[in-house]
């Protein structure tokens, strides 16, 4: 009797070691950093994108992904002068891999979409491996939503791509904020983020800070970093509306994302910064006020 109970222990650690043992090879090998950069234009503020980068260089990333709206546009006379403008940048920061996501400012026509996968040197919808996380961008830059060919190139990378972990889905318009504040979670963008497991998708287009997380997946519309917020600040609208200049960055660490929103140094020195998992639907989740400003040590 005592042999038999031996011999079933024996079998109970076994198989729970082989499972433990294969978590442990599936657990994907990732650790790595990367910066986001919001929307450029329109109505480029130049040095504070030019901030956004020196910070950006300072944190050492390993790669940079925008969220579109690089260039004005709105022209296909003026486009390409406008890229060229920007080319000094790109090669000041060249030892970075630098991903761009086509927005409606830099593809207007069959024209501007030509130079900008020129000048991006990535083409208008794509995507790429990092260690073992996936990144897909895509191109809504003009449609209002992501058109067919795109939800159809969407489902076939992500099926080839379902090992992979963890998995991002970056595009420029931000058409989700409408149908999640309704409580609509029928739309084919979701239900494919649900099927195949993305923790996020990521967009721009709008100059605002928005966050919301349904089943597990995190959408994040990322502001400007460099784009005007003029009117909306006279509107009264500021940090608590998302209406900040920002970049965000990223470290994913096995299948885990850890995002940090970091806000760009304004009026007596207020910069902050706080983890995207602190901001939902209604906005930021903490006290955005700095105590630093309005102490008067006796020194």
């Amino acid at each position: 009797m005592r042999e038999k109970s031996r011999l079933a222990t024996l079998l109970v650690v076994a198989l729970f070691g082989g499972v433990i043992a294969t978590r442990a090879v599936t657990e994907p090998k990732n650790d790595f950093r990367f910066s986001i950069i919001g929307d450029r234009t329109g109505g480029a503020q130049a040095q504070i994108y030019g901030r956004v980068w020196r910070e950006v260089d300072l944190m050492h990333p390993d790669f940079v992904i925008n969220v579109g709206d690089t260039i004005q546009g709105g022209k296909d006379g003026s486009a390409e002068s406008e890229w060229l403008e920007l080319r000094p940048i790109w090669e000041r920061y060249q030892h970075y891999p630098i991903y761009f996501t086509p927005g409606n400012h830099d593809v207007f026509s069959d024209t501007s979409r030509a130079l900008y996968e020129r000048e991006s040197k990535r083409p208008a919808f794509y995507s790429f491996d990092y260690q073992e996380a996936h990144f897909t961008v895509l191109d809504n830059s003009r449609t209002a939503d992501l058109s067919r060919a795109q939800l159809d190139f969407l489902k076939q990378d992500l099926e080839r791509n379902k090992e992979k972990n963890p998995k991002f889905v970056f595009f420029h318009k931000p058409y989700w904020i409408a149908l999640l504040a309704l409580g609509n979670t029928e739309f084919e963008l979701h239900k494919l983020a649900k099927q195949y497991g993305v923790q996020h998708v990521i967009s721009g287009h709008g100059h605002q800070f928005v966050r919301i997380v349904r089943d597990g997946i995190a959408y994040m519309e990322v502001g400007s970093s460099g784009g005007t917020m003029k009117a909306a600040i006279e509107r009264g609208h500021g940090f608590k509306e998302g209406r900040f200049y920002h970049h965000v960055w990223g470290h994913v660490k096995g299948g885990k994302v850890r995002l940090t929103v970091k806000e760009i140094d304004g009026l007596k020195g207020a910069g902050r910064m706080f983890k995207a998992d602190d901001w939902d639907e209604k906005g930021p989740k903490f006290d955005v006020g700095d105590p630093a400003i309005d102490e008067n040590p006796q020194t």
